[in-house]
């Protein structure tokens, strides 16, 4: 095998990668021009006179849609996209999951323009410098700004459809379905589901605890394992996280759910738990991809994003508050909570959503509170994520806060 190729083996087939192939199209690729190409894209979602296909929900591990659309950076990169997604994988341009449902793993491919944002921060000439990274925060803000007020306009209204086909989405579960009455493309991607369309587990056992969202999800008994297995910033800490000192003490060394939400996801978050809302507040911040890729570098992606925190207060008697952090993210527009101080949820009631983008939450107990399920904690131990839905049991309390 000549040096400049590698085999990787997976549980399909061996792939042959062009290392050479990879380390110029980085060396030629640099901020500049993925800036632009960043800017392309948002642009052709948002004008109202380009085809719907070229547009942000272009994948990036397969043909472009069009080649109209596409900034010359992107070229090469399509190139050598369709024999890399193994390779992909251990870069997490592309994830696998695994199924709780079915135990099957399967592939997740990243959007083109989360894509973008990997390079952005990951290759090119700055690499190791990072000495853009301020230019950057301000790319990924005011284009997540752009493309979060076109998805309120009536004239996204037309992205729906592909939005639709692209991402397989399960219009028997919609509440509303009928297409033409959601007023732009925010209005469905926050879309409600009929009461049915997802099963609480265990309703009438306090001790069970559940899923906040549909989502791919990893966790962890404490912190500590978090940081270990898959948290990789300097900067994570739960005082950061919260930006409280005082709070986070009373959840040091505590265990953490971290619920991922892709694009394709019913973006509508849920209660965990039976619980009284207690206060908020809205920490401002950048807007860092959330895809795991920059989770698992050193980049402080949750301390740094746009974020809520909001406190949820025990209902049942014994039980522990949960912090419950609702996570912005590249392209997102906005979080939106839909309960007030003092309302009493049950676990599975609606908290709120997230206007369009893959987002994060991040659930918090107390030490020693509640025990995950072992296929979780297994899965998460290898560094994978399991898809959940709402409501499905994660784990159950076990002892007084």
């Amino acid at each position: 095998m000549d040096n400049s190729e590698i085999n990787i083996d997976t549980d399909h087939d061996t792939v042959s990668v062009d290392l050479d192939s990879i380390k110029e199209y980085h060396k030629k690729t640099d901020h500049h021009s993925l800036t632009k190409a960043l800017k392309t894209v948002v642009s052709s979602t948002t004008d109202k006179d380009k085809d719907v296909n070229a547009s942000i929900f272009a994948p990036s591990n397969s043909t472009p849609p069009s080649k109209h659309w596409m900034h010359p950076s992107l070229n090469p990169l399509y190139r050598l996209v369709p024999p890399l997604k193994v390779w992909a994988t251990k870069r997490h341009f592309g994830n696998y999951v695994i199924v709780r449902e079915t135990g099957e793993k399967t592939w997740e491919e990243m959007p083109v323009y989360t894509r973008i944002g990997m390079h952005l921060l990951f290759f090119g000439r700055l690499e190791e410098k990072f000495v853009e990274l301020s230019a950057i925060k301000s790319l990924f803000t005011v284009e997540s700004v752009r493309q979060g007020r076109y998805f309120d306009s009536p004239h996204s209204a037309k992205n729906i459809h592909s939005f639709i086909k692209h991402y397989k989405i399960n219009t028997d579960e919609l509440l509303e379905p009928d297409i033409k009455k959601y007023k732009c493309f925010n209005e469905f991607f926050y879309r409600k589901l009929k009461p049915d369309a997802r099963i609480i587990s265990d309703p009438n056992d306090d001790n069970v605890i559940v899923s906040a969202a549909d989502s791919r999800l990893n966790v962890f008994q404490d912190i500590d394992l978090a940081k270990k297995y898959w948290v990789k910033g300097k900067k994570f800490t739960i005082a950061e996280l919260i930006q409280d000192e005082e709070m986070a003490k009373e959840f040091d060394g505590g265990s953490i759910a971290i619920f991922r939400l892709a694009p394709q996801d019913y973006h509508r978050f849920h209660s965990p738990v039976n619980s009284v809302v207690g206060s908020s507040k809205y920490i401002n911040g950048t807007y860092f991809t959330v895809n795991p890729m920059a989770i698992n570098e050193e980049l402080d992606v949750f301390t740094e994003n746009v974020r809520s925190v909001i406190q949820l207060h025990p209902s049942t008697p014994g039980a522990s508050k949960v912090l419950f952090v609702a996570i912005g993210a590249l392209l997102v527009g906005s979080i939106k909570f839909t309960v007030k101080e003092k309302d009493k949820v049950n676990k599975g009631d609606e908290l709120g959503h997230f206007a369009y983008g893959g987002s994060t939450i991040i659930c918090l107990w107390p030490k020693g509170v509640i025990k995950f399920d072992d296929d979780l904690v297994s899965n998460s131990k290898t560094s994978i994520e399991t898809l959940v839905k709402v409501g499905m049991r994660i784990g159950i309390r076990t002892s007084k806060a």
